[in-house]
């Protein structure tokens, strides 16, 4: 009789990664084997608080009873068929994303970097098309301290030296200018430019949230001089800041909004392109595609997240719960924290210097029960599921306090 197989504790499985796997990620000492909604639990059966979510792609916490049972039902006919043939789930995905974000059409990948990627490509093409911009001419304005991906292409037009070095040569045809800057912005746009590439909130760089009237003025500015806007809602669409989209909070329709994480549910990766008719009409067939994108199985589960989005609730919720989050983090204010900033349900917090820095905190909280991750020295992320109680946001917010406590 063959021995059952020996179970590896935390300590043995992280060691066992060394040697067979790449380094390009630095996590936790953290081994999660189970998940139920805003918590998980790791191979010793410690349960820890959620407080990243996959960075919002578990918006609807892990194993959604909904999102679950569209996926095994799902499962269960038909998985992929690759797009050389229709499949009976892709156009209600499309026409359902389509009629909630306000937009048209929709190019279904897979990876938000295979979005921005995509969403480039469509871009110079309409430049080329439509606008009239000569053949390899296009240009793509971005912003500073932008994350949008790790491909050579998106490397090339960020400013974070550890996505960059060693990686040239970079790709042509994009210009930087500082985020938040409506000014420098529109010294960026001239008769190439074929769009405007931006976070509406930066996620990576700490949450970083804009002046109120900035997303309206990239609006403006774009449609007044004849280019795109694509809003990369990667990171803060899907409900995350009381919005199904963080744009929204002013108002506006970009051209192009770029979606991911949320849209799969925390189950399958799905992202999408969604835009404008006369935007995504310049595509034609042997053009761009995806072996996987608009899979019926991304499209069963997509669909199911679109059904929980198109209630309200969720929105509800980050919007209700954010102001519990932003109250806490203000009285931490002057204990630990030296300054915050947040939307919704997603908060950056730069925590004193002489405390910790952001990796050392977010172990200590590890340690108490709480996950979150930093980023660029001493901030940390909060983004917990949009199913999170107000109960558990509360004593999350505790624990924080009292690691900030302990670490003065």
């Amino acid at each position: 009789m063959t021995a059952p197989a020996r179970t590896r504790d935390s300590a043995e499985l992280i060691r066992a990664e060394e040697p067979v796997l790449a380094h390009n990620y630095h996590p936790l000492p953290v081994v999660v084997a189970r998940a139920e909604g805003a918590w998980v639990e790791d191979v010793e059966g410690r349960r820890y608080l959620d407080m990243l979510a996959g960075y919002s792609a578990l918006n609807f916490g892990h194993r959604h009873p909904a999102l679950i049972e569209a996926a095994h039902r799902q499962l269960d006919r038909l998985t992929l068929t690759s797009r050389a043939f229709h499949n009976d789930r892709l156009a209600e995905f499309a026409e359902r994303l389509a009629a909630l974000t306000g937009l048209d059409m929709v190019l279904p990948m897979n990876t938000g970097a295979e979005a921005v990627e995509s969403a480039i490509k469509v871009a110079r093409k309409w430049a080329y098309d439509v606008k009239g911009v000569p053949a390899d001419r296009a240009t793509v304005v971005v912003a500073a301290e932008n994350f949008h991906g790790r491909t050579t292409t998106i490397v090339s037009f960020s400013t974070d030296e550890t996505a960059r070095s060693g990686f040239g040569p970079f790709t042509p045809g994009f210009r930087i200018v500082p985020y938040n800057d409506l000014a420098a912005l529109e010294a960026a746009v001239d008769e190439t430019t074929a769009a405007v590439l931006i976070e509406p909130i930066q996620g990576e760089a700490g949450v970083v949230v804009p002046d109120d009237g900035y997303l309206a003025g990239v609006r403006e500015l774009t449609r007044r001089t004849g280019c795109l806007f694509i809003a990369d809602e990667i990171q803060s669409g899907l409900g995350r800041t009381g919005r199904t989209l963080a744009v929204e909070h002013e108002g506006v329709v970009p051209d192009v909004v770029l979606l991911g994480k949320a849209l799969g549910g925390g189950i399958v990766p799905v992202s999408a392109v969604v835009a404008h008719r006369e935007v995504l009409s310049v595509l034609r067939p042997g053009e761009h595609g995806s072996t996987f994108g608009g899979n019926p199985l991304a499209a069963a589960v997509g669909t199911a997240v679109i059904e929980l989005l198109e209630t309200g609730e969720f929105q509800r919720r980050a919007q209700e719960l954010g102001v519990v989050l932003r109250d806490g983090l203000a009285s931490l204010v002057g204990q630990g924290v030296v300054g915050f900033r947040a939307r919704g349900l997603w908060a950056g917090v730069d925590i004193d210097p002489a405390i910790g820095t952001g990796r050392e905190i977010s172990e200590r909280l590890m340690r108490e029960g709480v996950l979150v991750k930093d980023t660029h020295g001493s901030t940390i992320r909060l983004a917990p599921p949009l199913t999170v109680t107000e109960q558990e946001l509360r004593s999350a917010l505790k624990t924080l306090e009292a690691v900030l406590a302990h670490g003065a």
